[in-house]
């Protein structure tokens, strides 16, 4: 099952919930029309024994205004909670007491939790999500939360770091990874919110209880208190009903899931042996997988591993029983729960089970690659790594990781030092621009960004091209920690950094376009996207300008352009779309475009970078601009989309950008946001 056919499968996962959610809504209308009538006299114990008689004196106006009221606390509730909840996933975190563990620190059970992170987000092409610590959690236990990739965040219990090594803990990530891509995150917040509107009522009956004991004791007993007394216990058994209900809910919805989750992380890791030990090692544990704070029940149906007990878990656990996913990672388990903590590797070292992965492909296998349908391999391959991790490209991010300068790996988790990297990534190679863009940080940047851009400079010239994108993704959760003040000003400069030599080539852009759209989330409040197009053919215009760019930044001249363009059409299945000139593609057009393609619901999204992917591939090789390009509008959609297959990397990790690449990056440039790409090599 690919990205956007897990995509699907979340949204009738969806529909599923909403089902079921309005049959509970329609039993507790039920329930409390019974409750109502029972308590005012309007119907007696004979009714209730015959039904017929029930249907028949019911008081119809009553049942009405009753389901009402039932409809309106309940989608009262729910709304409330969607909207609190809006903020994404560390609203879930610190619910549950989870504290953010900074990108720099220390710890060096915490450093090893955040390598890992790194390597899963570098593999996957996109930014490392927050991680919330649960500090006072002794059980092993993890989750997931927000709304996408964008706003997610990965909280892990004290336990799970104290004692799981860390092929267990590499394994328990990739099961969490796993439901940010395949959309059981942002369906695990919609059902907190839903099922909170089923509790509501109980709620009700324990503050009408509790008024109507204080108001008894104060004006002393009557009929009409007694009868409030009773509506209110009602209420509370209600209110029990609800919880059996989204008790139930949850079951139906999570419990494959979890089977599912487990199955890809063996497959991102490649060693059954990490989440198998993570499992094996939460039964052996005294704590278990237990999450004490009061917000657990919540979130239970987001744990790794079941996060509570109760009488009810064995009719309506979240999670399948542990022995049951141990057998179907390791069919020959002996039965036996692994209680002793397991000795630590060094930090660095390479993950377990990755040593034996395979390599890239040689020179023979290249060439043979070159042949008759390879470019189609290639995009098939490009394709299937869409939110979907690989282990080469596990072991690719490791190698980086391992590569990057200990200087410029810190900076890019402390906040001061990730936008001094930033700002650094667009300062101009002439030495007229940058005297301009340093002036300018110098006046308006924090003091000490500022110094810390002019210490991070050099090395940032010589940088290898291959780090670019991996600082990227390492330095967007260290800039989600700063103040709304701070990133303001941060957007402001970098935008005018850019500018400066009046003009916006297509690696500023890019880097505009992830950098902006994974942190104005954080910063700013924005309506969510809903899908509105099935088919591509929809958005024509817009799939027009874009495959247009991408034609011209990838070709070396306008033969190629054409060809790489036809390339992309066919992919696409398209017809009738024509090759735009480089004087008619303007900077505000391709936002636009962007934002509607956004619209296009998953199975469009996959056809359309599938064209994109094609357009790269055409000529066997990929530059950097087009690699960038590919990057950002991936982005854009929320369809991560990690290292390209392994012929294309060649062609982009290795050196700085060559002149060709430079060349290409600056051909399409603006004045201003009205103004044609034109022609104006650097």
């Amino acid at each position: 099952m690919n990205f956007f056919e897990s995509q699907d499968r979340a949204h009738k996962k969806t529909t599923l919930l909403i089902v079921l959610f309005v049959l509970a809504v329609i039993a507790l209308i039920l329930m409390a029309n019974v409750l109502v009538m029972v308590v005012f006299g309007l119907i007696g114990s004979e009714q209730l024994q015959n039904g017929g008689t029930l249907i028949r004196q019911m008081d119809w106006k009553t049942f009405a205004a009753v389901g009402a009221g039932v409809s309106v606390v309940v989608v009262a509730g729910s709304l409330y909670k969607i909207v609190a909840l809006s903020a994404g996933g560390k609203v879930v975190a610190e619910s549950l007491g989870g504290q953010l563990i900074p990108q720099n620190s220390q710890d060096m059970n915490q450093r090893k939790l955040l390598n890992i992170v790194e390597e899963m987000a570098i593999a996957s092409g996109t930014p490392a999500p927050p991680v919330y610590l649960l500090a006072s959690e002794p059980g092993i236990n993890a989750f997931a939360a927000g709304f996408s990739p964008r706003d997610a965040v990965i909280g892990v219990s004290q336990g799970a770091i104290d004692h799981l090594n860390r092929e267990q803990l590499q394994g328990v990530i990739a099961h969490e990874f796993s439901h940010i891509f395949n959309g059981d995150m942002r369906l695990n917040i919609r059902l907190m919110g839903a099922l909170n509107g089923i509790l509501v009522l109980g709620m009700l009956g324990y503050y009408l209880l509790y008024s109507s004991s204080f108001s008894g004791r104060r004006r002393g007993n009557s009929k009409d208190g007694g009868g409030i007394l009773a509506l209110a216990v009602g209420l509370m058994v209600i209110g029990f009903a609800g919880t059996f209900f989204g008790a139930l809910i949850k079951a139906s919805v999570s419990r494959q899931r979890e089977y599912l989750a487990d199955a890809s992380a063996v497959q991102f890791t490649r060693n059954p042996n990490g989440i198998a030990g993570a499992l094996k090692r939460i039964g052996g544990l005294a704590a278990g997988s237990t999450i004490e704070n009061p917000g657990a029940p919540e979130v239970s149906h987001a744990f790794f591993a079941q996060g509570i007990t109760g009488a009810m878990q064995w009719l309506a656990a979240t999670h399948p029983p542990l022995e049951k996913r141990i057998l179907r990672i390791d069919p020959h388990w002996d039965g036996k729960y692994d209680s002793s903590d397991q000795s630590e590797a060094p930090l660095d070292d390479r993950p377990t089970g990755q040593a034996n992965s395979p390599t890239r492909p040689d020179g023979a296998s290249n060439a043979k690659a070159v042949a008759a349908g390879a470019a189609m391999v290639g995009v098939m391959t490009a394709m299937d790594q869409i939110g979907n991790l690989k282990p080469e490209a596990v072991n690719y991010a490791h190698s980086l990781l391992s590569e990057l300068s200990p200087v410029i790996k810190e900076a890019a988790r402390d906040p001061y030092g990730a936008r001094a990297l930033v700002y650094s990534m667009v300062l101009d190679k002439g030495q007229e621009v940058r005297t301009k863009q340093l002036k300018c940080l110098q006046d308006l940047a924090d003091p000490d960004v500022y110094a810390l851009t002019l210490k991070l400079m050099p090395q940032m010239t010589d940088l290898d091209i291959k780090f670019r994108l991996p600082i990227v993704d390492i330095a967007i959760p260290a800039m989600k920690q700063l103040s709304s003040s701070q990133y303001s000003v941060f957007k402001r400069n970098l935008i005018a950094l850019i500018q400066m030599d009046s003009r916006v080539d297509l690696m500023e852009w890019s880097l505009q376009k992830i950098l902006f759209r994974h942190l104005d989330g954080q910063f700013f409040k924005q309506p969510p996207v809903k899908a509105r197009y099935s088919n591509p053919e929809s958005l024509k215009k817009e799939i027009e300008l874009v495959l247009s760019m991408m034609a011209h930044a990838g070709a070396q001249n306008p033969t190629d352009a054409e060809g790489t363009f036809g390339a992309a059409a066919q992919a696409l299945k398209s017809s009738g779309l024509r090759l735009l000139p480089k004087d008619q593609i303007r900077i505000v057009d391709m936002d636009m475009a962007l934002e509607n393609l956004d619209k296009l619901k998953p199975s469009a999204k996959a056809l359309f970078l599938k064209a994109c992917v094609a357009s790269i591939w055409h000529d066997q090789r990929a530059t950097v601009v087009e690699v960038e390009l590919m990057r950002a509008f991936s982005s854009v959609l929320d369809c991560p989309m990690g290292n390209l297959p392994n012929q294309a990397q060649k062609s982009v990790s290795q050196g700085n950008l060559t002149s060709n690449d430079r060349r290409k990056s600056a051909e399409f440039s603006q004045l201003n946001e009205n103004t044609n790409w034109r022609e104006d090599p650097k």
